[in-house]
């Protein structure tokens, strides 16, 4: 999973009527998708690979790939583009983040969050994707000393990263049209949920990451990844309205109250970490705010919220709906 704070699809087709009706039949549709979790592959046959090419990695590396019959994606968000390109079938393995239905049963191949080289290695993968941030580095450097082709992306940060991975990608396993198909439906999608965006309405949202049982407690700010989310909403991000120009600061009473929060936005287990509705309300300051005062929070499943793939358009479709419910 990306995303500053932190440690796709099958959307309803693309829509002309944006009103608040079609933008909650959206919401429901797109939240049944997500409580399947599940991916949907590009429409059509399977893509073949047309191999070698030579691709720029992010690590300045430029890097052949030469088959793609064992591709091995060391971020949940790339498998999921991966699957959703239709190459699910060559994946032999996953890592912790990538939690969706169909890679499930794949050979794990972290450790908490660190990539272990022998367990990759014993798959035997043809080709592996990973981000600037997969480590550690020492095993990455096991892995391409042992002959495995690493591509190596920037992690997704923000909307228009979904895009752009998604081509990279389609490039490095030689299936390019695919992915303008993948990237086509992509942009229909999210196009059509912000079509449903009511004229006139501009919540502020803030956007907390918590883990109560570590005692983390953040206010997303400018370069959080929920920024993009909420402005694509059609809403304004509330610690960026007052200032907060780091991705995370710590959630200060003060912060919140100044804030003025009309919604607030967390990850599901973050909000069960603090005791749900009633515990959420009990940390200093939430309760000031106009979204404590009318328990206004809108909570989206933690690896899918900020994961910036293929999913995404739910995530906006289901927020576009809530956000903005009266």
């Amino acid at each position: 999973m990306s995303g500053s704070c932190a440690d796709g699809s099958g959307s309803p087709e693309a829509g002309t009527d944006p009103s608040p009706t079609s933008a909650g039949i959206r919401a429901a549709a797109a939240q049944k998708q997500l409580d399947a979790n599940s991916v949907v592959p590009v429409e059509g046959e399977a893509p073949t690979p047309r191999l070698p090419v030579t691709v720029d990695s992010s690590d300045g590396r430029r890097v052949i790939v030469a088959k793609a019959d064992r591709i091995l994606p060391l971020n949940g968000g790339v498998a999921e583009i991966v699957f959703s390109l239709g190459l699910g079938d060559r994946v032999v393995g996953r890592d912790v983040t990538a939690t969706f239905r169909e890679a499930e049963n794949l050979p794990l191949v972290t450790k908490a969050h660190d990539v272990s080289a022998e367990s990759v290695l014993s798959l035997e993968a043809t080709v592996a994707l990973a981000d600037t941030d997969t480590g550690p580095a020492e095993a990455i450097d096991q892995i391409r000393d042992a002959g495995v082709p690493v591509v190596v992306l920037k992690p997704a940060d923000e909307l228009a990263d979904v895009t752009t991975r998604t081509t990279r990608i389609a490039e490095a396993l030689g299936v390019p049209t695919a992915g303008e198909s993948l990237t086509r439906r992509i942009r229909d999608e999210l196009r059509a949920a912000r079509a449903g965006v009511p004229e006139g309405s501009r919540p502020k949202v803030a956007f907390l990451y918590m883990r109560g049982s570590a005692a983390v407690y953040l206010i997303g700010g400018e370069g959080s990844g929920a920024d993009s989310l909420i402005e694509a909403a059609g809403a304004v991000d509330a610690g960026m309205s007052f200032g907060l120009d780091k991705p995370c600061t710590p959630i200060t009473s003060e912060a919140l109250i100044k804030a003025q929060q009309d919604v607030i936005l967390m990850m599901t287990k973050g909000l069960d970490s603090v005791g749900g509705m009633d515990g959420l309300l009990a940390v200093p300051g939430i309760s000031q705010t106009p979204a404590g005062t009318n328990r206004r929070v809108v909570d989206v499943e933690d690896g899918v919220l900020l994961g910036f793939g293929p999913r995404t358009p739910l995530v906006t479709d289901i927020l576009v709906d809530r956000i903005h419910a009266g």
